[in-house]
């Protein structure tokens, strides 16, 4: 059935659910302002959209994290909440790009949005060049960190890196380089992979992306590697040649992408949580048309064990 998507949240993009072990889900996204860090909890998925929002960071008037608060993600990692998120210094552009670095603010509180937060931590990765998009995950008795970040001497904006973490705010390893820029699909308007997201079912680890510019041309990628490899071995991974969900113009669903996984209230389904609009006509840099709203949808899977994106419903 082709039917219209419905958004849960409207204009909060690069959304993130998490399904947390006391029963909530926690929701995380970038606010068209991108001057703060928000979130809201509830024990259901629709419960979401209309529950309180809570600011637990807001971003200074000068300082290296000062403006362009960028696709904030909350974890539960070894006893405490972790946001990850991206801020550049200014609006300054340099080499055709924002000057994002990527940080960490963490709190022991057992309810995130009553916490006291600390300061923003810098996640240093080694390279010291535009970044963003940070996400982690444990596997076995690792913790993992995802991110998009610019390589010198390789064209685009930014490509897909891992690393094992020594703690919550630091690397362990230095960075793998899992994914550029290179099909069609992912070069247009911009050379861009990012917004990384996983998944571990079937006996693999599944890596989903977005790739080229933010307007109706972004789409969504894949990697997907066996549970039993070494992550940190880009040959390990096996990557899409072709998109996994991209925009369906008869349903006025444009540009999906920046997405993160979560489950159903029974834990029986896997969820897929994106942003996209319903339009095209943008005036103006599409960075800052707000209406990149969120949207949930069951995520189905193949006998072959691999996810279906692209299944239209709301």
């Amino acid at each position: 059935m082709n039917e219209r998507p419905t958004p849960l949240i409207e204009q909060r993009a690069d959304p993130h659910i998490l399904k947390a072990a006391d029963g909530y889900y926690y929701f995380s996204a970038s606010v068209p302002e991108y001057d703060r860090l928000e979130l809201r909890r509830s024990k259901t998925i629709a419960g979401l959209a209309d529950a309180e929002r809570v600011t637990v960071w807001r971003k200074p008037d000068e300082g290296p994290f000062s403006d362009l608060i960028w696709a904030p993600e909350i974890h539960y990692v070894r006893g405490a909440w972790y946001i990850y998120f991206a801020a550049a210094p200014s609006r300054e552009i340099k080499y055709d790009l924002f000057q994002h670095r990527m940080y960490a603010i963490h709190t022991d509180a057992a309810n995130p949005l009553e916490g006291e937060w600390s300061e923003p931590v810098q996640i240093d990765t080694g390279i010291d060049t535009f970044c963003l998009d940070a996400t982690v995950f444990e596997h076995g008795d690792d913790l993992f960190y995802v991110w998009a970040q610019k390589e010198i001497g390789i064209e685009g904006n930014s490509n897909l890196y891992i690393a094992k973490m020594d703690t919550p705010l630091q690397l362990q390893t230095k960075p793998a380089r899992l994914s550029i820029p290179e099909f069609e699909w992912e070069i247009r308007g911009f050379w861009v992979n990012e917004g990384p997201s996983i998944l571990k079912r079937n006996g693999k680890v599944f890596l989903s992306y977005s790739a080229s510019a933010t307007d109706e041309n972004y789409a969504m990628g894949l990697l997907y590697a066996d549970q039993d490899s070494d992550l940190l071995d880009p040959s390990s991974w096996t990557k899409s040649k072709e998109p996994v969900l991209g925009s369906r113009p008869e349903l006025k669903h444009f540009g999906p992408g920046h997405n993160s996984f979560t489950v159903s209230e029974d834990g029986q389904k896997d969820l897929l949580v994106y942003h996209a609009r319903e339009y095209t006509e943008i005036e103006g840099d599409p960075l800052w048309d707000p209406n990149r709203h969120t949207f949930v949808k069951e995520l189905q899977w193949g006998a072959d064990g691999m996810p279906i994106f692209d299944t239209p419903g709301s």
